[in-house]
């Protein structure tokens, strides 16, 4: 059996440890849970996470399998468990830099920004309310944007001269700005010019085919 098994949706924010095992080149068996179909509410995925999300990493080794959820921490365990090659800082305040981009990108930008545009029936119990909520998350968003694309200017990778597993998770948040409406090649030049580089990449390349995604 391989050591790893990652249950991810084809976009979602799995995308990310989804590049993140193909960069590190380990052993590893992609699961597709199809979201939008609700695969992800069937009693046999609710086995693997009672919580209904994407990704979920089962780790299989010598102290027997586990299951780890949440993108953050899936790629922080693959980085540290696979050091070589480096995907995130291992000195502490580079590596506490990581976790700052990592911990907004999951919190304001995604669960308190794009599901508000993508899932605005869900923080609303007046149906007819949900078009509002979704249109302010489209302006809530875009203060996210224009640091994101303050943040990436001149540099070559968001942490500098490597590629890192921050880049790996741009590019989920780069793909749903264009879902979003945000038009990221005529607002973003900067994220634009970095996510074209990260999508250059083979590994990159293998994960977006293998997951039939695409890009604006």
């Amino acid at each position: 059996m391989k050591p790893y098994h990652l249950y991810h949706s084809p976009g979602a924010c799995s995308l990310a440890p989804h590049i993140v095992l193909e960069e590190l080149g380990v052993a590893y068996e992609p699961i597709r849970v199809l979201v939008n179909e609700g695969e992800n509410r069937k009693p046999e995925y609710l086995a693997v996470n009672p919580r209904g999300r994407v990704p979920a990493l089962v780790i299989d080794d010598e102290h027997g399998q586990r299951i780890l959820t949440e993108a953050l921490a899936i790629m922080v365990y693959l980085t540290r468990r696979h050091p070589q090659p480096s995907l995130l800082p291992t000195e502490p305040e580079g590596h506490a830099r990581a976790l700052e981009w990592m911990s907004w990108l999951a919190s304001i930008m995604h669960q308190g920004g794009v599901r508000t545009v993508f899932r605005p029936e869900r923080f609303t119990t007046d149906p007819a309310g949900a078009p509002a909520i979704a249109e302010q998350g489209r302006i809530n968003l875009r203060p996210g944007y224009d640091d994101i694309e303050a943040r990436l200017s001149g540099r070559t990778w968001a942490l500098g001269d490597a590629f890192s597993a921050i880049d790996a998770y741009l590019l989920v948040f780069y793909r749903w700005g264009n879902r979003c409406g945000l038009r990221m090649r005529e607002t973003c030049p900067e994220y634009s010019r970095v996510m074209d580089a990260v999508r250059a990449r083979p590994a990159v390349q293998r994960v977006v085919a293998r997951e039939g995604i695409h890009f604006e």
